[in-house]
């Protein structure tokens, strides 16, 4: 068996280069690790992993929210342009202020998000690879452990089968042993012998 730390270059060796799926997002996965108590460390990293990626969905979500509001604020300026300028409405020019204030500050918040949103990958890339990892050491492990105990599955059901031989040639010899003193009997005392000796077997016809 592998020690920890070359354990642990092998299975980063491995994924060099390796386009893992999001583990979260994988039935297979889930399946694998519902069948026992979960590790605690695998608990930790899957919680992170579905938080980054809930971020990445919110964050998404609200880049497309504040693009809609943006093209809003822009079409009503365009609209509202010609009455803000050529017919020096007040009311018109405040409008137009207004909105070019929301289109800035839903500009900065879109260079804000989309910063978030170009770091995000790299995060959920990082964490999702720890996660790979520390799956690999515990499907190691348990292959191992599976492995030994079908060892001795294997040597205690080798060794059954032996003994089950060996009772059944027993038991076949007790029965042909105990059919030829009942045979002996039953000449000389005839049906009787069942009674005095307690048997079991049946007078022959």
């Amino acid at each position: 068996m592998l020690n920890m730390s070359k354990r642990n270059d092998l299975f980063q060796s491995a994924l060099t280069g390796k386009r893992i799926p999001i583990l979260t997002l994988d039935n297979k996965w889930h399946k694998i690790f519902t069948q026992k108590k979960p590790d605690k460390k695998l608990k930790r990293l899957e919680d992170e992993l579905n938080e980054l990626l809930k971020k990445q969905g919110k964050l998404t979500g609200e880049v497309k929210e504040i693009k809609k509001l943006k093209k809003k604020l822009m079409d009503g300026i365009v609209a509202n342009a010609s009455e803000a300028s050529v017919e020096n409405d007040e009311k018109a020019v405040r409008k137009a202020q207004e909105s070019t204030r929301l289109i800035d500050e839903c500009n900065e918040k879109l260079e804000e998000y989309e910063e978030e949103l170009l770091e995000l990958p790299r995060e959920i890339d990082k964490v999702n690879k720890e996660l790979m990892l520390l799956t690999m050491e515990i499907c190691y492990d348990r292959l191992k452990e599976n492995e030994q105990r079908i060892e001795e599955d294997a040597r205690w059901v080798s060794e059954v089968r032996e003994e089950l031989k060996r009772r059944l040639v027993r038991k076949q010899e007790m029965e042909q042993a105990n059919q030829e003193l009942y045979s002996y009997l039953h000449d000389i005392f005839g049906a009787e012998v069942i009674e005095l000796f307690d048997l079991k077997y049946e007078e022959d016809t």
